[in-house]
């Protein structure tokens, strides 16, 4: 049986914790870009589309400090990182598929609402 709609994001919920995680754009994105193997940290930047690399860095920290990303650092000169997803991160790749999906299929109809809202704000 399913717990009633709305307790599943108490502040004590593990599932709000999650939702928390991967609900910045910028996660999303990264473990997106992921999806294909191990990149590098301007690989990541080129594939994000707009990210900082302050920012970036900060997202593959928080990433990697709950367990869904590794980095691997080579000893090699000059010094090498990559990231990847672990075995938890790539338990994303099927949902954030689907609401990439879902983006696509439907992104245009929010920039148009945006617009026709923005055209004609309510009083």
């Amino acid at each position: 049986m399913s717990p009633p709609a709305g307790t599943m994001f108490m502040s004590d919920c593990p599932a709000r914790t999650a939702i928390e995680i991967i609900a910045n754009k910028w996660s999303v994105v990264t473990l997106y870009a992921l999806t294909d193997g191990p990149k590098r940290h301007s690989e990541l930047v080129a594939l994000s589309g707009g990210i900082s690399r302050k920012v970036l860095t900060q997202t593959l920290r928080r990433l990697q400090s709950n367990g869904l990303i590794d980095r691997q650092q080579y000893a090699e000169v000059p010094p090498r990182v990559e990231y990847s997803l672990t075995p938890l991160g790539r338990t994303l790749q099927e949902p954030i598929a689907i609401l990439t999906e879902w983006a696509q299929a439907h992104g245009e109809a929010l920039v148009d609402f945006q617009e026709s809202t923005a055209a004609n704000p309510t009083p």
